[in-house]
């Protein structure tokens, strides 16, 4: 399945794990903390920690509890980072 992630075309199995095939796909970080800016990637996969979170489509999600689906669009959430690749 196609999927956009931060402006790039990725090419993921559909109704994988969204934060697993982020990872297989190369894709770091997931996202930036709010106060200090540092990189964040999933850590504990199973939905405890919120280091994945992400934005599915609008909405602020943890990639590790997330399915891919065809034409998904995920972004890094806004906090003063750029949506850079």
């Amino acid at each position: 399945m196609r999927i956009e992630f931060a402006g790039q075309e990725l090419e993921l199995g559909d109704g994988e794990n969204l934060a697993a095939a982020l990872l297989g796909a190369g894709v770091t970080p997931f996202r930036y903390t709010p106060v200090s800016g540092a990189p964040r990637d999933p850590y504990c996969m199973m939905g405890a920690c919120f280091e994945c979170l992400v934005d599915i489509d609008g909405v602020t999600r943890q990639a590790c509890m997330s399915e891919v689906h065809a034409g998904m669009v995920v972004r890094r959430p806004k906090v003063g980072q750029p949506d850079e690749v």
